[in-house]
């Protein structure tokens, strides 16, 4: 009888992040914490924070972030809900804050980009693809110390690197 292979370390990690990120797309409307994902990858809420950051080049929240800002471009593409709606439906709490993290992800203030994106007829899933947010690398150098270089942060972005496996 073969005995069947065991995963490395690195393909274990990866697994484990997989199914905390799929948790996080899953739920991305719901109120998520890093204890509560961590136990999902079987890890420490600290030892989380620092392989996920590695394996996909940014922090769950971030990531989180990020995740709920791209269904709230869909939303206000597609629909005429007020902007309020949108951000709960997301799972922001707040306005301020869903308008802030929008703007610093897009560049774009919500009432902005709605105004600038009319409905379109395609799939949902290449809109998707074709409009993700990534961060502007010059935002990041303005905010991180002068001695560390910008990283590539998009999930996307890191799956393209031909040395990524």
């Amino acid at each position: 009888m073969v005995q069947p292979r065991q995963p490395s370390p690195q393909e274990d990690a990866n697994r484990r992040m997989l199914r905390a990120r799929d948790e996080m797309d899953r739920r991305y409307a719901e109120p998520l914490d890093v204890p509560t994902l961590a136990a999902v990858a079987h890890l420490s809420a600290s030892q989380f924070g620092r392989v996920f950051k590695e394996v996909y080049g940014e922090t769950p929240h971030r990531y989180l972030q990020r995740r709920r800002v791209e269904r709230a471009m869909t939303l206000l593409r597609q629909t005429d809900r007020p902007i309020t709606d949108v951000a709960w439906d997301v799972g922001f709490a707040s306005l301020g804050t869903f308008s802030r993290t929008f703007s610093n992800i897009v560049g774009l203030s919500p009432t902005e980009f709605r105004a600038q994106h009319a409905p379109v007829a395609v799939p949902s899933c290449f809109i998707a693809a074709w409009t993700r947010p990534r961060e502007d690398p010059t935002a990041f150098a303005r905010r991180a110390p002068s001695n560390t270089a910008p990283s590539k942060t998009a999930v996307s972005e890191k799956r393209e690197d031909p040395d990524a496996g």
